[in-house]
């Protein structure tokens, strides 16, 4: 399965690059496209917490360049600098996607909920498998339990990207259903937020799949070890 998985990794890795080519020509265009309401990306966010009776919630700026996030630590909608403070369709499109973030929190939705769940140990794990993996490989003879470990491990980083696939989408369908409910953008500005949030997910099930493609890989290594 060696050769196999190299050409596998090859082609998720060519669609990779591909996507985040795509997502980046994407946003560059939509930044340039400006709203006819002239609204800010914090307006935006602030109109859309609002209109979802969250009150508790602060919209902040955040240095450097797709940092936008929500933190239900803090609860804050955090955008990039360029996000807060422009007023394009790109702009709209990141800041209304964090709010539904935001109000996926304040409903307790369940795949969220899972996400955050797992935050802690995908942070702890991801500083670790990679060295368990090798080591195990490098043992998988001798001391299989080791990369089986490793599995386990790799098992949980898996699972997050799965379960943020649904999060990511549901969170993009909030905004999109927003935005149009509210009838805050054009048709036409409506159809290029959609377009922008559409490649932005694409990112994530690449992501999830190339994921699932690795643990599958160390697993036929583990397998393998055990025959031999």
């Amino acid at each position: 399965m060696g050769s196999g998985y190299l050409i596998l990794a090859g082609l998720i890795m060519l669609f990779s690059w591909l996507v985040s080519s795509r997502l980046k020509s994407k946003f560059e265009f939509y930044s340039k496209v400006y709203l006819q309401n002239g609204m800010s990306g914090a307006e935006i966010a602030e109109k859309m917490l609002a209109d979802n009776g969250i009150r508790d919630v602060r919209v902040i700026s955040t240095p450097g360049q797709l940092t936008d996030h929500y933190n239900p630590t803090d609860k804050t909608v955090n955008l990039s600098e360029a996000v807060y403070s422009n007023r394009s369709v790109a702009a709209a499109a990141v800041a209304a996607h964090e709010c539904g973030h935001a109000v996926q929190h304040a409903i307790g939705y369940e795949w969220l909920t899972m996400r955050s769940k797992l935050v802690p140990i995908v942070s702890v794990a991801s500083n670790y498998v990679q060295w368990i993996l090798i080591a195990g490989i490098l043992m998988v003879r001798s001391f299989p339990l080791l990369l089986f470990a490793g599995i386990i491990i790799f098992a949980a980083t898996t699972l997050f990207s799965i379960i943020t696939l649904p999060v990511e989408y549901d969170a993009s369908n909030r905004a999109l259903a927003w935005l149009e409910n509210k009838r805050m953008l054009t048709q036409q500005e409506q159809a290029g937020v959609k377009d922008a949030l559409k490649w932005a997910a694409r990112t994530y099930v690449v992501a999830a799949i190339g994921s699932i493609a690795t643990l599958l890989y160390y697993v036929s290594i583990y397998m393998g070890g055990r025959r031999n």
